[in-house]
């Protein structure tokens, strides 16, 4: 039967033209589906939105209309390259209708890019962005260790790509190479990428940090290679504390990784001998660094051997030298045992006229004694002077405080007001009727209430 007949043949029975909601949006939807099948739909992406639930909703547009789409999580994750807006591209699906909103969309299985030009008008977009923030500028590139104790590899575990890196370290200089796998195309990989670069800087060192990063894949079309044009991706490499190699594609191949990164390889070969040197080299370069080093030393001591000789040729005959010294010192050594002589004689003399004027101990026992009460005498004096002096002032100052303590201005007739805080009445005027004062006597103290 006619799907058309079936959906707008009217019956002349009023109650046979009677549809629910549910039923007119069925027929509708398996008429337009059946109509359809499979097509295949060109357009430029527009409000693309990925739901947490995986699902991918976007439209696509020409110049006069807008189309419905949504690709399922499944098929989404299975597309050869991340969609996004403004990127021109042919859809694969079927057309069906949406009834909870009365509209109908397509059901999109693939997608592909329409054309280079396109995908080449966003990359310069972004390039110039990014430009522009400073991603690529030299001064933030961060050196490559010369001998990194390990190496993280971000790439596919399949392929040829990992196999010539760890070949060409073991070759090379054989490290730890700790590999994070990835998809390295399609439409998830960009977010496996973004999450295995923060996820290698979020270890430390007993974790396995890795001291270089390796990202790489092999060569491809534009498409194939678009995940390293992410700006997911771009961030986090920019963002990694941990130096990155890029070495996506071939030597030809140009994409924006490689201007994000600190350094950039033409193959994932050349990235692991950027990563490591050769073990070789190095052991020659040190063993000639060593053997410059001794021939310089021995030469440098051969000189001052040399130097040595010339200096101790350049001087005098020690023993003869200091014959001249030995015989001044012999002459010193008679003048000074003259003086000496001399010196000891004079002291003598001098003993001798002093004892001759010396006074008598009983003497100065007595003129001392003498000295000494005359002094105690004059002592006693000055005490009692200091203590008559210091008694009129402890007097005079009793008799001030007895003159300045208010009880006793309170025996001589005068009172005390107060309120109940304590505070002091100085004025009739601060009196307030119906409130209760203290009034303190010499005798003491009683309330009183101002009526």
């Amino acid at each position: 039967m006619n799907s058309e007949l079936d959906l707008f043949s009217l019956s002349n029975n009023k109650a046979e033209n009677e549809l629910s909601v549910s039923q007119i949006s069925a027929q509708i939807k398996n008429f337009i589906e059946a109509k359809f099948g499979s097509i295949r739909v060109k357009g430029e992406i527009s409000g693309m939105k990925l739901a947490p639930s995986g699902h991918l909703y976007f439209s696509l547009k020409d110049d006069k209309s807008v189309l419905s789409c949504v690709c399922w999580r499944g098929n989404y994750s299975n597309l050869k390259s991340t969609p996004e807006d403004g990127l021109e591209v042919v859809c694969s699906g079927n057309i069906t209708t949406y009834a909870g909103q009365s509209k109908y969309q397509m059901v999109v299985n693939s997608i592909e890019n329409s054309g280079i030009g396109s995908l080449m008008a966003i990359l310069e977009k972004r390039k110039k962005q990014l430009l522009a923030e400073g991603l690529f500028d030299h001064k933030n590139k961060k050196p490559i260790p010369l001998l990194p104790k390990r190496i993280g590899v971000i790439t596919s575990l399949g392929g040829a790509v990992i196999r010539d890196i760890i070949h060409r370290v073991s070759d090379r200089f054989p490290s730890n190479v700790v590999i994070w796998p990835v998809l390295v195309q399609g439409a998830e990989s960009a977010t496996q990428i973004t999450e295995a670069i923060y996820g290698f800087n979020k270890l430390d060192e007993s974790n396995g940090r890795p001291d270089v990063l390796i990202i790489a894949r092999g060569g491809g079309s534009i498409e194939d290679l678009w995940s390293f044009n992410e700006e997911n991706v771009l961030r986090a490499a920019f963002a990694s504390e941990i130096p990155i190699i890029s070495a996506v594609g071939h030597e030809t191949d140009n994409t924006l990784i490689d201007l994000v990164a600190d350094r950039r390889a033409p193959t994932p070969t050349a990235a692991a001998e950027m990563a490591v040197p050769v073990r070789a080299d190095l052991l020659y370069t040190v063993e000639e660094i060593q053997h410059r080093i001794n021939h310089a030393t021995n030469r440098r001591l051969t000189n001052f051997n040399t130097e040595i000789i010339s200096l101790g040729r350049a001087l005098p005959d020690l023993k003869k030298a200091t014959l001249e010294f030995e015989q001044r010192l012999d002459d010193l050594g008679e003048r000074l045992t003259d003086k000496s002589i001399r010196y000891i004689e004079l002291k003598r003399h001098a003993m001798l006229i002093l004892d001759s004027k010396n006074v008598k101990p009983t003497q100065l026992i007595n003129y001392f004694t003498e000295k000494l009460n005359n002094t105690y005498k004059n002592l006693e004096k000055l005490v009692a002077a200091k203590h008559s002096e210091k008694e009129m002032l402890y007097r005079t100052t009793l008799s001030l405080f007895d003159s300045y303590n208010y009880e006793n201005t309170l025996k001589r007739g005068f009172t005390l007001v107060k309120t109940d805080s304590k505070k002091l009445i100085k004025k009739v005027n601060e009196l307030q009727k119906d409130k209760v004062y203290s009034i303190q006597f010499a005798d003491g103290e009683t309330k009183i209430q101002i009526n």
